[in-house]
Parts: C-alpha cells; sequence; structure tokens
C-alpha cells in the first residue's frame, strides 16, 4: 500500500507549491523540499524493511512490494505497481537528486516559483513511476508524464544568457525526439498485447503475463526495436542523442541535475526490465549491434566532450560517452556487469549531478559558462576548485569512488564474453582523461580573466556538494548493500537473456 505514495507524495506536493505561492514567495520551495524529503524517506524505509537479496525460482520476477488495482478491466489494463532490488536503488536515487534539484535552485528561480516546483516535482513523480509501473499501459504513461513538465522547465526557466527563442527551440527538440520515439514504443506496446491475445486469448498488458508470449521470431525483433529505439533516445545512443546538449544548455541547474541524474537512468532501467526479459532472442542476435553503438557513443561523447568551450554541453557529452558503456556492461548478457551498470547509474547520477550544481555556482557568480572566459579560479574561490577536482576525477573512474566500482565491474564482467569489444572500449577511459582535464585546465589555472572578487560557497552550497562527495566515495569503499540489494533482481534478467541461447554460456 506504500507504493503509490511515492508517486502521489510527489504529485500533490506539486499543487501544494503551485498554490502555495499565495502564501509567500518562500513557501512553494519548502513545500517541494518536504514532500521530497517524504518521498526519501519513505524509499529508504522500504529499503530498509525488505529482503532484497533473497534468491528467487529462476525466470519469476520476485517483487517485495506490489500494488494493484483494476483500471480498464475491460482491456486488461490495471494500476500495477512493483518493487524489487533494481527499481528501489533507482527510485532512492531519483527522491535523493530530487531534494538536491530543489536546494541547488533554492535562489536561482525568481519568476512563477510555484509554478516551476509544480513542474519538478510531477517529473520526479513521473520518474518514479517509470521505475514502479509493471503494466505496460500504465508504464507508457509515465514514460510520458515526464516530457510536459521538462518542456516548461526548458522553456520558461532555462539558460538566463540566452533569448527565449534558443529556450524553446531546446524543449522543442527535447519534446519531439521522446515523443516521437514514445510513440514507436507505444506501437511496439500494442503490438505485443496483440501477439500475445492471438496466441492465448487473454487481452492483458501486465508485464509478468506478457513475459511468456509465444512469437515467431521476426516478430520479436520488430517490436524489440521499438522498445529499443525508445530507450536509445532517452539514454542517448549516437545518433540519436541530438536533443541531450542543447536540452542541457539551456536547462537551469535542476533540470540539468534530473535530466543527467534521472530521465538518463530510465532507459537503462527499461533495456533492462522491459528489452532483455521480454524479447530475449532478438536481444541477442541485435546485442553486437548495441555494443558497437555503445563503442561509437564512448569515442564521440569524449572527442565531443574535449572541443566544448560551454561547460554545460561538456557535461552533456561525457553522459553521453558514459552511457556508452553501460550499453556494452547491458548486452553483454553477464550478470557481473549487469550490477556493475546498476553501481555505474547510480555513481554517474551523482558525479553529474554535482559536476552540474558546481556549474550553477559558478554561472552564479562568473555570469559565463564560456571556459574560454574562465581560468585562474583556483584561489579565487574558495573549496570550489578541489570539489570540481573530485568530480573531475570521479568521472574518469578514480579508486575510491563508486565510478570506479561500477566502471571495473562493467568491464571485468563484459571482457569475460566480449573481450574485443570491452578493451576497444576501455581506450575510452583516456580520452576522459582529457576532457576532464582539459575542462579543470581551462576553468581552475592559467592567468585570471578578472580581479573581482568572488563570493564563496554558501553553508547550503557547500553541504550539497560534500553530501554528494561521500556517497560517490561510501559507494566507492562499500558498494555492497548495493550490489546485495540488485542481485537477485539481475540475476533474474541474465536469467531470460542466457536462456535465449543454448550455445552461449553466460557468467
Amino acid at each position: 500500500m506504500l507504493l503509490p505514495w511515492l508517486i502521489l507524495i510527489p504529485l500533490i506536493g506539486g499543487l501544494l507549491s503551485w498554490q502555495g505561492e499565495r502564501l509567500g514567495l518562500k513557501a512553494p520551495r519548502w513545500i517541494a523540499l518536504l514532500a521530497m524529503g517524504l518521498t526519501l524517506l519513505l524509499s529508504l524505509y522500504l529499503w530498509l524493511q525488505g529482503n532484497y537479496g533473497l534468491t528467487q525460482a529462476a525466470g519469476i520476477p520476485q517483487w517485495q512490494s506490489s500494488f494493484m488495482v483494476p483500471w480498464i478491466p475491460s482491456l486488461g489494463i490495471s494500476f500495477h505497481l512493483a518493487l524489487d532490488g533494481l527499481s528501489l536503488l533507482m527510485v532512492v536515487l531519483t527522491a535523493l537528486l530530487g531534494v538536491l534539484a530543489i536546494l541547488c535552485s533554492w535562489n536561482e528561480i525568481h519568476k512563477y516559483q510555484g509554478f516551476f516546483h509544480l513542474n519538478l516535482l510531477w517529473i520526479l513523480a513521473g520518474v518514479i513511476g517509470v521505475f514502479l509501473a509493471i503494466d505496460m499501459f500504465l508504464f507508457f504513461f509515465f514514460w510520458e508524464m515526464m516530457l510536459v513538465p521538462m518542456y516548461f522547465l526548458i522553456a520558461l526557466w532555462g539558460h538566463k544568457g540566452s533569448d527565449g527563442k534558443t529556450r524553446i527551440s531546446a524543449a522543442t527538440k527535447f519534446f519531439i525526439y521522446t515523443q516521437a520515439s514514445g510513440l514507436v514504443m507505444l506501437i511496439a506496446i500494442f503490438g505485443l498485447v496483440w501477439v500475445h491475445y492471438n496466441a492465448t486469448g487473454v487481452l492483458s498488458f501486465d508485464y509478468e503475463v506478457l513475459l511468456n508470449t509465444p512469437m515467431s521470431h521476426t516478430v520479436q525483433y520488430l517490436l524489440m526495436l521499438g522498445f529499443f529505439i525508445a530507450f536509445a533516445v532517452k539514454m542517448p545512443v549516437v545518433p540519436l542523442h541530438g536533443w541531450l546538449p542543447d536540452a542541457h544548455s539551456q536547462a537551469p541547474t535542476a533540470g540539468s541535475v534530473d535530466l543527467a541524474g534521472i530521465l538518463l537512468k530510465t532507459a537503462a532501467y527499461g533495456l533492462l526490465r522491459f528489452s532483455l526479459p521480454l524479447f530475449p532472442q532478438a536481444s541477442l542476435e541485435f546485442a553486437p549491434i548495441a555494443m558497437a553503438l555503445g563503442v561509437i557513443g564512448i569515442f564521440y561523447g569524449a572527442w565531443m566532450a574535449y572541443i566544448q568551450t560551454d561547460i554545460k554541453r561538456l557535461i552533456a557529452y561525457t553522459s553521453v560517452s558514459h552511457m556508452g558503456f553501460v550499453m556494452i556492461a547491458i548486452y553483454s548478457g553477464s550478470q557481473l556487469a549487469f550490477q556493475g551498470a546498476v553501481v555505474q547509474m547510480i555513481a554517474h547520477g551523482l558525479s553529474a549531478a554535482g559536476l552540474f550544481i558546481i556549474t550553477g555556482q559558478l554561472y552564479e557568480r562568473l555570469h559565463t559558462r564560456d571556459l574560454r572566459e574562465m581560468g585562474g579560479l583556483w584561489g579565487r574561490v574558495k573549496y570550489l576548485p578541489a570539489l570540481s577536482l573530485f568530480f573531475a576525477v570521479a568521472t574518469l573512474g578514480m579508486p575510491g569512488t563508486g565510478n570506479f566500482v561500477g566502471e571495473f565491474m562493467m568491464m571485468f564482467g563484459s571482457f569475460q564474453v566480449v573481450p574485443v569489444t570491452t578493451v576497444v572500449a576501455s581506450f575510452g577511459l583516456v580520452f576522459a582523461s582529457v576532457y576532464s582535464l582539459v575542462m579543470m585546465q581551462r576553468a581552475y589555472y592559467g592567468a585570471p580573466k578578472s580581479d573581482q572578487p568572488l563570493a564563496s560557497l554558501s553553508v547550503r552550497e557547500l553541504s550539497l556538494i560534500l553530501l554528494l562527495v561521500v556517497l560517490l566515495v561510501l559507494l566507492g569503499i562499500f558498494p555492497q548493500p548495493v550490489l546485495d540489494t540488485s542481485s537477485a533482481a539481475m540475476g533474474n534478467i541474465q536469467h531470460w537473456f542466457a536462456s535465449a541461447s543454448t550455445l552461449t554460456t553466460r557468467p
């Protein structure tokens, strides 16, 4: 019964924030913070209460908690939510970054504060819905629900240094990309339901029912592509990444934290939860293509990050590169790589959020994001350069951070299955060091471009970043709670993928 509240609290909190503007300018912030704080506490309570490390019968999803009420019974559609280790970790990450997104925009947003927090909280509610929904129609409903609030977030509260047309153009590009790919997935969902109905006479959108749908090889491949395209756009996979740099460069700090930290993870989650178990044979055959796209993304993202002058676009392209590693891990079919992908998604969410929050703090002081106009900042702002250096090396996978654990597990797990692809991909880590160190050198070293004194970090700003530092280091030195939580869910997904082939043994 607790699961619906994970979605309802942000939805209600958003509406109250919107109306709370009448009580004063500060009311929406506090209402939104309270709502996401409650959501975070509830998700942590569910983590402490559940025994997510339990082994389970192969191929049978084991939910620690579920909630189901009929929605449209005549079509077999129900409001079905369920929680296992994978979805729980993603919900906790969403709630945590939601709290940080509200705090980092505390003094950044001045107009329509109530409406801003309504959109921010409804995005978070949609994302949590995606991670919990087990009915395919409900999953699609939440998948689309994220889009409209994010459009408003970019269009209305985007980059202060650009005109309204640029912001609206970036928001529209994001909306069209994700809406068009979402429609492809909707067609694939309807196709899957129709195939299942023809084969069994049962009309249902329920994930557990559709898992064992008998279908021909061609149909399975086409339906799998429908899901893959939708997830590839959101991940994003080159060449379907065109919306991401523009969306990041125009979004407010809170929007970028949510985009990089949470929205990109919905795609990797979708591949693990739906694409692989529903279409195992087609996914196995498609794996070489998917991994090739991952390798291309790693090098393309690294190169594009290297040549950027806008620091937010640089960080956006690093996400393209990092998600390439996740793509390879997912399609390797190795349980070790699967768990590495989960750790990497959490670590990347934390480190990308840290970089975007620091970028927002730099912009508030310098009123520019152009690296050519920075330089010499190391001695001019207390704490900020050292914290930037930490997140820069964390994205490289420095030992002692969660990024290292994730990348090592992904590489090690994938190497046992596709050694050549893994070795080629590992060279992408070398390029990562180049763009990270170039960012540090341009922004913080060299001669100062100005002698104006810069404000030091406030307690709120410093606390935000230090929390992310502590969490990344904790994940790096003690990842076991995360691994224990995800192991049963990952073993189940790996079973489906491995069962598609009698010729290949997956570790």
